[in-house]
């Protein structure tokens, strides 16, 4: 199992390109169940993810072509299988998002109750709820959800809070479905609005998203499509944070801005110093970290996904800071490892974590739990006198391509023990 190694204490210096968006990508990768005929994607990032829920098209049926760099070709004309295994879907949450595009085509589909990360639950239980109002069969069975629809019908959906997959799921399934379906409280993050582009571009009718109420015209089919994944916005962040972190001065370049404004802002009322232009941003580190609060909200506010890279930052600061965690109840797993570092943190009812900054963090071994847990190992390490080594990577190997690489170029002291 992989490990890298950290020797901090080197200001980071220079220009990172961002990936395509990992969060992106898994949905979209999923509509091409939806088309008969093949769907080519380009700006897609070499990751465990990704491969699983490649292998997860090629088992049902579809055939999967790595055509270059970063470019995907899903032929899903032979789509005949309607059972998503448990031994391919155990490995990520992601993997759920087959079953509105099964039901929608094929009528059926049986789902593993997926796996994924160790930071709370994440129930599907709404995904299945408004299957069910559309006219969906729903029944759980050792393991697996199996939905059946001879056709789904329209619906108005209301979600009991914002879900960014249950708002892809049911996307995917309305539009092949018959007659207008309403999605209200709908996530509004900018993957969502990724989808909707493409699913459009498929020839459906998708309107609203990005707001809170998203608006489905059922088509009778769908066309192949060629589409771009947007750039990855968690990714961004991390790296702008972990210039801040080192005093540095970064500029992520292929990104868009606006799908992070809540990180910047509260990078600048660090102290940091941020500018921004059309798709790159530069930020240079303070002399002094301020202390900030942060609570994690739906998007657009800050996203809990910069969570733990945020708290590295303010264990730094000047002054106590305080994280609300609202999103998901199991998410403070790294502090432990950080408290190892020497960083003064301290949990209070189960959702909050005090943070009072002190002058230095100390090389240790850690232990990363998911995946952004170990990109804040990861910065820690950054920064921290003498040597780190994370231990249990393949959990950032989900989600950051190359991350120890980009690192390297912005002079980081960084490697992989294989």
């Amino acid at each position: 199992m992989d490990s890298i190694e950290i020797k901090g204490g080197v200001p980071l210096h220079g220009e990172v390109r961002i990936s395509g968006a990992k969060n992106a990508a898994l949905p979209i990768l999923a509509s091409s169940l939806l088309v008969e005929g093949t769907c080519t994607f380009e700006n897609v990032p070499r990751l465990k993810d990704i491969d699983s829920i490649l292998l997860l098209l090629e088992d049902l049926g579809c055939s999967v072509t790595r055509q270059g760099e970063g470019e995907v070709a899903v032929d899903a004309q032979g789509l005949n299988r309607t059972e998503a295994a448990y031994d391919l879907v155990r490995k990520m949450r992601a993997s759920i998002l087959v079953l509105g595009p099964l039901v929608a085509r094929l009528g059926r589909a049986r789902v593993s109750l997926p796996g994924g990360c160790a930071i709370g639950a994440r129930p599907v239980d709404l995904h299945l709820k408004g299957l069910e109002a559309m006219g969906a069969r729903i029944r759980l069975h050792h393991g697996y959800v199996e939905a059946e629809a001879h056709r789904l019908k329209g619906a108005d959906i209301c979600f009991d809070m914002p879900t960014v997959g249950g708002t892809e799921n049911l996307m995917m399934a309305a539009s092949l479905a018959d007659g207008e379906t309403i999605l209200r409280n709908a996530a509004r993050e900018p993957e969502i609005v990724a989808l909707a582009d493409v699913l459009n571009a498929m020839g459906a009718s998708v309107q609203g998203a990005g707001t809170s109420k998203i608006i489905i015209q059922g088509v009778s089919s769908l066309k192949p499509v060629s589409t771009t994944i947007i750039p990855d916005r968690i990714e961004a962040g991390t790296f702008l944070v972990a210039g801040a972190l080192t005093g540095g001065d970064v500029t992520v370049r292929d990104c868009n801005p606006d799908h992070f404004r809540a990180v910047i802002d509260k990078l600048r009322a660090t102290g940091a110093s941020v500018e921004t232009g059309p798709d790159w941003t530069r930020v240079r580190g303070p002399e002094v970290i301020q202390s900030v609060d942060i609570t994690t909200q739906p998007y657009p506010g800050f996203p809990t996904d910069m969570q733990a890279q945020f708290m590295v930052l303010l264990s730094m600061a000047e002054g106590t800071s305080v994280i609300s965690e609202t999103i998901f109840e199991n998410r403070f797993i790294h502090v432990s490892e950080l408290q190892r570092m020497g960083a003064a943190i301290s949990l209070h009812a189960g959702n909050t974590a005090k943070i009072r900054g002190v002058k230095e963090l100390s090389g240790a071994p850690v232990m990363a739990s998911d995946l952004r847990a170990s990109a804040s190992l990861i910065l820690a390490g950054l920064v921290a006198t003498n040597t780190t080594v994370v231990h249990r990577v393949y959990h950032l190997d989900r989600g950051y391509e190359a991350i120890e690489e980009k690192f390297s170029r912005l002079g980081a002291r960084i490697r992989r023990i294989r």
